[in-house]
């Protein structure tokens, strides 16, 4: 019985082995934000690491041109408001001098009522036009701030409907060409590699070791080889799909190709 006990020792105090696949450190599905015709889906980018190039363009056509119509307008709108602007001035000026014309009718006894009346109506007719110039501005201000915003929107529009992720990794192409895009759908599939990352699940037993070592303070096996490397992040919630379980994720350089199995140990 004492020689089973010292047999199985070694296998008690021995690192338990995890495995895990070497993936990208991030893999996401890629949505269309806007609706149109599919008129470019690149599928030889597909394996590929993409450019600044769209790999999918969704037709954009008319949206250049509400674009270019609309940014024609708002120039307009702003040598019209430039106008108003000038001809309020002289107005102001106007105003002024009708006021103080009227005031001076006013207070003379000699003036008929007449005259008074005349002066009067004068002034009151400067004013609403003065006014009147004001309101106008106003809604010249009103209306550039809407196409000014309109014109984001296009462009905001029009970008979206441009679609390139410079550096990311195109694993799957989920558009053909001719195909309506609507908000929603999914476009592609793809993947940062420039960093790897490992997941493994642990077990409660294994976060501290019965001497107090904590894990994130172990050393990380990698096919039976020391490394550097550490945890980058430990779950402290029991994992939902394996339930007595702690995700931990190790980031490393992708010197090891991406969908290999590899053998992690922490001692």
């Amino acid at each position: 019985m004492k020689n089973l006990l010292l047999l199985l020792l070694p296998i008690a105090l021995s690192a338990k082995v995890h495995y895990a696949k070497v993936e990208p450190i991030e893999t996401a599905t890629i949505k269309s934000s806007v609706s149109g015709i599919v008129v470019q889906a690149d599928r030889a980018a597909e394996g590929s690491v993409l450019g600044d190039e769209a790999f999918v363009q969704i037709d954009d056509a008319l949206d250049q041109e509400n674009l270019k119509d609309t940014e024609a307008s708002l120039e307009l709108m702003k040598e019209s408001l430039d106008i108003n602007q000038d001809i309020l001035l002289g107005l102001e000026a106007s105003l002024e001098r009708q006021k103080g014309f009227y005031e001076r009718m006013n207070g003379l006894e000699t003036a008929s009522q007449t005259q008074k009346d005349n002066a009067w109506n004068a002034y009151i007719g400067a004013k609403n036009q003065y006014l009147g110039t004001r309101e106008k501005i106003i809604s010249l201000k009103k209306t550039i701030l809407d196409l000014g915003y309109k014109v984001e929107m296009l462009k905001d529009m029009i970008a979206k409907k441009h679609i390139a992720l410079p550096g990311q990794y195109l694993y799957k192409l989920m558009v053909h060409t001719g195909e309506f895009a609507a908000p929603g759908l999914p476009v592609a599939t793809v993947s940062d590699i420039t960093r790897a990352q490992l997941i493994v699940y642990l077990d409660r037993e294994e976060l501290q070791d019965a001497e107090g070592k904590k894990i994130t303070d172990k050393t990380i096996y990698i096919d039976g080889q020391p490394t550097q490397l550490k945890i980058d992040r430990l779950w402290k919630v029991a994992d939902s799909q394996y339930i007595s379980s702690y995700k931990a994720r190790i980031v490393l350089l992708p010197k090891y190709p991406f969908s290999k199995l590899v053998k992690i140990e922490f001692k």
